[in-house]
């Protein structure tokens, strides 16, 4: 939308809503968003009149598709301190999005990727629809689910957080709400709907969630069957396992077309954050969101510092050749000692939470 900023924020009574707008970049998240939106969500917080809010992408593509990681890429060629200050920003507000004392509904249409889910699987309501497509793909391009994703992912059921960190599966509204990354699915252009429905609803002097849960009970349905329950007896047997290697050989032993595909994507992923997410998972299932936090930026920073990210973005996103040369390429060259120092701390610049 020529002219328009990158980010908006409405008030329609007692919801406050914000648009993500860059749907041409299918609404992906850059520092300047972020910086936007922080204060402006600090601001409704303490806002008496502000009962629900509401985050949203503009146009039909996508949600939000991530973090801005061109940008970062860039940033990490030049030198430039967008590699600290994105990561720990974004962090943070994720973070306010956690511990948001309000209703925060985050209308996830289209695609949500890295990023996005960062904004929001945090809060408390996620309404999916027939066009969402989720995914935490990180470990194509060289990085690791972070935004939150060693809270979330260790806490869905059974051992599918491990399979979509590790594989980057795209799992559409049923598997969802299936895995409780959805709280709600609505068919049909539904944003408006909801909109209007908590903009004109009576809160009262009662419980907000109350009031938002009753609206979304009265629009919300059951989605079809979940594609993804089919696989999880395969999937807990085998991505319980303690090492990417019994990983690829429990794939190996399993056998058929869906294990033959995930043992093909596994193969193609950079072998050091194959490694370094597991560990981070292990250690997230075990932390506060706040030390989850805490340990994703060490793993941002040191990350920021090696290879793989870069030559990543490279074959993703800027020469789009999908044709990564991973260093080093090969699990058993990437030792223990080696994961251990993307969980070291950082000194004076650690990101750490006080209050």
């Amino acid at each position: 939308m020529v002219g328009e900023p990158d980010i908006l924020f409405e008030r329609h009574g007692p919801l406050a809503a914000v648009i993500l707008n860059r749907p041409k970049s299918l609404n992906s998240l850059t520092l300047e968003m972020i910086r936007d939106l922080m204060p402006i969500l600090e601001a409704w917080e303490a806002d008496e009149s502000v009962e629900v809010v509401v985050i949203r992408g503009a146009g039909e593509r996508a949600f939000c598709a991530g973090g801005d990681v061109r940008a970062v890429w860039e940033a990490g060629k030049a030198g430039d301190r967008l590699t600290q200050d994105f990561f720990r920003e974004e962090y943070i507000l994720n973070r306010e999005i956690h511990r948001y004392p309000k209703p925060f509904l985050a209308l996830i249409d289209g695609i949500c990727m890295g990023g996005g889910v960062g904004l929001s699987v945090h809060g408390s309501h996620r309404i999916v629809g027939d066009r969402t497509l989720v995914a935490m793909p990180e470990t194509a391009i060289g990085l690791f689910p972070d935004v939150g994703g060693s809270w979330f992912l260790p806490r869905l059921p059974g051992d599918t957080g491990r399979y979509l960190a590790l594989t980057g599966a795209r799992v559409k509204a049923a598997d969802a709400c299936y895995l409780g990354i959805a709280t709600h699915y609505i068919p049909g252009d539904h944003d408006a709907a909801v909109i209007e429905a908590l903009a004109e609803a009576d809160y009262g002097d009662g419980d907000a969630y109350q009031v938002v849960d009753k609206i979304l009970a009265s629009l919300a349905q059951d989605p079809d069957g979940a594609p993804l329950s089919r696989h999880r007896v395969a999937i807990d047997k085998i991505f319980s396992a303690d090492s990417i290697e019994l990983i690829l050989g429990g794939l190996e032993l399993e056998g058929g077309d869906w294990a033959e595909e995930q043992l093909k994507i596994l193969q193609s992923r950079s072998p050091t954050s194959m490694k370094i997410s597991l560990e981070q998972l292990k250690r997230g299932a075990a932390l506060d969101f706040d030390g989850c936090m805490t340990m994703e930026y060490r793993m941002s920073q040191a990350c920021m510092a090696g290879h793989d990210f870069y030559e990543g973005i490279r074959a993703v996103l800027v020469d789009k050749d999908h044709n990564p040369r991973w260093k080093p390429d090969s699990l058993d060259a990437v030792t223990p000692e080696m994961v251990q120092t993307y969980f070291e701390p950082l000194g004076e610049r650690d990101l750490i939470f006080t209050a």
